[in-house]
């Protein structure tokens, strides 16, 4: 497992590069104005519709597939893979159909703060990023079934060649025609699309063009898929109080939150989407033989690991907001209030940010059980907290507010599946979870105010990058020998397995 995930996060380091790319090129030629929020408005849309119900699907389709394919063989598990596909072809269908008929209304629900020309060209932009609906929706099953077969590479660097096309979009756009923006994202997903299909042929999955709606198995998905659907929901209603808010707040308000968003999930996507992408189907797997001790065991370890790497960096995006932001988009039409308002985003995002990857890992110890009700119930009410936040934050700060109410949420919703989880299996090492946080956070707050003084003394002598770059490898420096130091057991373990396979390596080139 460890070996899968170290690929994964290396795979999906160089395609989240590949993002921050995208991001600098958009900001560096529309920067935060009118036309970045409309073109990222056009694509959150169908991006915001198709994850509420591709979130369900994955999560629905996994276990169960497992449990098909144990049970009944892999012809019996396929047959329900194509039923899913055909049925998601349907629903894509009457989607597309209804946002296309009625897109400037979802337009308003989406930014209601766009009016007059602004307004025309987001439905313009909306009305052809809606068609990657189709390939957007058979790419959420593709992924779920690549993952059951434990190809996790594949999925990882979809990305890749996509934001290669989207870039590509962005230099076309400024040349010649302000549409080549949205038709880029159509292709994009096009070409991911692709890819996908070719590796599920490779692994003996053959589409018909056939639904059975009465199948039972699709039946029982629908119903463990329709709690998660609604969690998603709860997830994608944040965003668009969010993005709707900020559309009144300030012209390019919504490009800000875009950004630091990017940013943010950086550490999200690397480290703690590799870690539940392979550990899902490994636990839906136990799950099925009822092995609760091996589901602990694996959990124990993600939350370790995660903590880890989480709390420094929560703690390095908090003092380096500003200089992160002007390093990465401050060029170009990005302009010095675009900045301000960016930085302070990822300074509230970031306080969320254990919060947010602890729900993401505990969301799916439930989800194997088959219980998508806790995580929904959980959702729901931490939905409720984000949009009273976020109308009383905003008043008094503005798009930071916005960042805050959403990380003041997750947190709430991750404290509450922690307990919840705990009642539902038993301990899973709790206390010693407990005593190893406030270590590494100590330790992560160290680090803080080292990497913090190194570069008030560094700015000025050598430039903004490499005094950002010599603060961080400084304040790591000393937080690994801080955590080395506390006789955390996590690291010691960690220690002690690199030890031996030092050992190992020695003895086989003895050998040899």
């Amino acid at each position: 497992m460890k070996k899968t995930v170290i690929l994964l996060m290396l795979l999906t380091l160089f395609s989240k590069v590949l993002g921050f790319i995208r991001d600098i090129v958009l900001s560096y030629f529309y920067g935060a104005s009118t036309i970045s929020d409309v073109y990222l408005i056009s694509l959150t849309i169908p991006t915001v519709i198709l994850a509420i119900i591709g979130k369900g699907i994955s999560t629905g389709f996994i276990p169960l597939y497992s449990r098909i394919e144990d049970l009944e063989g892999t012809k019996k598990a396929n047959i329900y893979t194509n039923n899913l596909v055909n049925l998601v072809l349907a629903i894509c269908l009457i989607i597309f159909i209804v946002c296309y008929l009625n897109t400037e209304t979802i337009v308003k629900l989406f930014a209601a703060g766009f009016s007059g020309e602004t307004l025309d060209l987001a439905v313009n932009f909306t009305k052809i990023s809606l068609i990657s609906i189709f390939f957007t929706g058979m790419i959420y099953v593709f992924i779920a079934f690549l993952q059951t077969k434990e190809v996790f590479l594949i999925p990882a660097i979809i990305g890749i060649p996509a934001n290669f096309i989207v870039i590509g979009s962005f230099f076309l756009s400024s040349k010649t025609n302000i549409y080549v923006l949205a038709a880029g994202g159509v292709i994009a997903a096009g070409a991911q699309f692709i890819l996908l299909y070719f590796y599920v042929y490779k692994n003996n999955y053959r589409y018909k063009l056939q639904l059975n709606i009465k199948d039972y198995h699709l039946r029982k998905m629908m119903l463990l898929a329709l709690p998660v659907i609604f969690g998603s929901s709860v997830a994608q209603i944040n965003i668009l109080v969010d993005r709707t808010i900020a559309s009144y707040i300030s012209v390019g308000g919504i490009s800000a939150l875009n950004y630091a968003n990017t940013i943010y999930l950086v550490v999200l996507g690397v480290i703690v989407s590799s870690i539940t992408t392979v550990l899902y189907p490994k636990i839906s797997k136990m799950a099925v033989t009822n092995n609760i001790e091996g589901i602990k065991g694996h959990l124990s370890e993600a939350i370790s690991v995660i903590t880890i790497i989480v709390l420094p960096a929560t703690v390095g995006y908090m003092i380096f907001a500003k200089p992160i932001v002007q390093l990465l988009y401050g060029r170009g039409e990005f302009d010095t209030q675009a900045i301000t308002m960016t930085a302070s985003a990822l300074f509230y995002y970031a306080i969320g940010l254990i919060g947010l990857s602890l729900r993401e890992i505990l969301s799916n110890v439930f989800y194997s059980l088959q219980d998508t009700k806790t995580p929904m119930v959980n959702a729901a009410i931490a939905l409720g907290v984000n949009i009273g936040l976020n109308f009383i934050l905003s008043r008094y700060m503005g798009i930071g507010g916005l960042a805050l109410a959403t990380s003041i949420s997750v947190i709430l919703c991750s404290l509450l599946l922690f307990i919840q989880l705990w009642r539902r299996i038993g301990s899973f090492g709790v206390k010693l979870f407990t005593q190893s946080f406030f270590k590494i956070g100590f330790a992560a707050l160290i680090m803080g105010v080292v990497s913090k003084f190194s570069f008030s003394h560094l700015i000025n002598n050598i430039g903004l990058p490499f005094a950002l770059l010599a603060s961080v490898v400084v304040g790591m420096a000393f937080y690994f020998v801080l955590i080395f130091f506390m006789k955390i057991p996590e690291v010691n373990s960690f220690i002690d397995e690199m030890k031996n396979r030092f050992r190992n390596f020695s003895r086989v080139r003895k050998v040899s």
